[in-house]
């Protein structure tokens, strides 16, 4: 989850999504080493999502060689309304999503709005393992034995969650590119996105967490 904290990330951000857009028009014109440029700033990103959301290498390395495929085929087709970053996660995603569905034999997405289980804020569940941190989150980040904690929670989360916090938290996408990639509310997004970030958190806070100091819910209430 990122640790971002100053105007400095967001400028950085910003002449990021600059040079991909100044990348892009000139792959569009026919500039294939500008295309090659794009494919080298995104294939780890488009590999590492596809990576979190399948969990198959084989399927990863397939999802990240067709999403560059579609970007060739589908150059014109991009209307500058959002960052290409979003338009390039969002062919990413659909990939994916083609591949969990053929796995689950599943006719539409697993993403989309389910009548049974509504996205509000009401539904979100009351954490269980309250507690604070042993040391201090900035300095646990950086730990490696924490990547992998958090990269087996992350795989642990019901898709529909996983994917939503994998494009917004991982990724940076915001909240509107991340409804429109995977055709939801921004509403349906932010909830699904609080419910992943608590229980990623309740479920690092089980290992990391002072027991000596927990917090026990009240469920009266």
């Amino acid at each position: 989850m990122p640790l971002q904290t100053s105007g400095s990330v967001t400028s950085s951000e910003n002449r990021a999504a600059s040079d991909d857009l100044e990348l892009f028009r000139l792959a569009r014109t026919g500039d294939f080493t500008a295309f090659e440029r794009l494919v080298d700033r995104f294939q780890p990103r488009v590999f590492g999502l596809a990576m979190r959301m399948l969990g198959n290498r084989h399927d990863a390395e397939d999802v990240t060689q067709q999403t560059f495929l579609s970007m060739i085929e589908h150059l014109d087709q991009f209307r500058e309304e959002s960052s290409v970053a979003a338009w390039v996660f969002r062919i990413a995603a659909n990939h994916a999503l083609k591949v969990i569905r053929k796995r689950r034999g599943l006719p539409t997405m697993s993403v989309e709005n389910e009548a049974d289980d509504p996205d509000s804020y009401a539904s979100v569940p009351h954490p269980e393992f309250i507690a604070p941190w042993r040391d201090d989150p900035a300095v646990l980040a950086q730990k490696t034995e924490l990547k992998g904690l958090l990269d087996e929670a992350i795989a642990d989360l019901d898709e529909k969650h996983r994917v939503v916090f994998l494009l917004r938290d991982v990724e940076g996408l915001s909240v509107r590119e991340t409804a429109e990639v995977l055709g939801l509310s921004e509403s349906n997004v932010k909830v699904r996105l609080l419910r992943a970030r608590m229980h990623l958190r309740e479920r690092l806070t089980r290992v990391l967490g002072d027991e000596t100091r927990r917090l026990v819910p009240d469920h009266r209430h």
